[in-house]
């Protein structure tokens, strides 16, 4: 295949599919990356779209459509390439919960690694609302980039009233403190790759933990990077302040984590996963 797509509902998207989104901000969304036509972690983005589909319309889209929806998305573009499926109700935000049922666009793209780093993150006193959805509209995540890159750094990290990391505008955050990995206790968003790395950590048998972190806890830990659904680790030098040193073995331990998670098809076939 050589041409990427955007479906609604598992069909081509016409602009009079299209048109009504460009004004709508009541939408939530799931991220992945495809290599060679399958995809990692496709449990805990289905997970993610029903649980917010709950949250936010009172009902979702069942999954076995979503598989489906999916899998015809993926088979009509390349073999690596992007994808977003963004679900949200064709009658506007202001339907009443439970009116009718969500629907599905999902659009492709060309594949993305992110950046190598490591970056520079500047620190902003923000949380978001429903931070444990992923949803659309959230202007303030480009805004502090924006804001981030013209005083000199490369992204923004959000500190919580009080006083506690969080995560960055688009990713995760994660910590080495010398023996195991350690996660921002805070209200977030959990990642699906965070959860991807999580699960292959524990069979690993990296040691795990979550606390509560500050500026001022930086200088003690040995490692940081940030994840998203395009890598799972970007090493980070600097947040705010706080220099913190390179971790290569950490960014490492992360990526083989990653890559020891099953390759998948919406449609139920794959790949074992690689051991390493």
């Amino acid at each position: 295949m050589s041409a990427f797509v955007v479906h609604r509902n598992g069909r081509d998207a016409t602009t009079g599919d299209l048109a009504p989104l460009a004004f709508a901000g009541y939408a939530h969304f799931t991220a992945m990356q495809v290599r060679g036509g399958l995809v990692r972690g496709l449990d805990l983005h289905l997970e993610r779209l029903r649980g917010a589909s709950g949250e936010l319309f009172g009902r979702a889209p069942d999954d076995a459509s979503v598989r489906s929806w999916l899998a015809k998305a993926i088979d009509a573009s390349p073999g690596d390439a992007s994808l977003t499926a963004t679900v949200y109700s064709p009658a506007g935000e202001f339907t009443a919960p439970g009116a009718g049922d969500p629907e599905v666009l999902i659009r492709t793209g060309p594949p993305a690694d992110g950046p190598a780093g490591p970056l520079a993150l500047s620190t902003v006193t923000h949380e978001r609302v429903l931070p444990a959805l992923k949803h659309v509209g959230e202007v303030a995540k480009t805004y502090f980039l924006r804001q981030a890159v013209a005083q000199g750094y490369d992204d923004a990290a959000f500190v919580d009233r009080g006083g506690r990391l969080s995560e960055a505008t688009i990713w995760n955050l994660a910590f080495w403190d010398g023996d195991g990995v350690v996660w921002p206790e805070a209200e977030m968003l959990g990642g699906t790759t965070m959860g991807i790395v999580r699960r292959q950590l524990d069979r690993l048998g990296v040691p795990q933990r979550r606390r509560r972190i500050t500026v001022d806890d930086l200088p003690s830990l040995a490692g940081a990077v940030v994840m998203n659904s395009w890598t799972p680790g970007v090493p980070v030098h600097r947040i705010g302040p706080a220099a913190i040193p390179a971790a290569p073995s950490f960014v490492e331990l992360l990526h083989r984590a990653y890559e020891a998670e099953p390759l998948t098809h919406p449609a139920g076939h794959g790949q074992a996963a690689p051991r390493p």
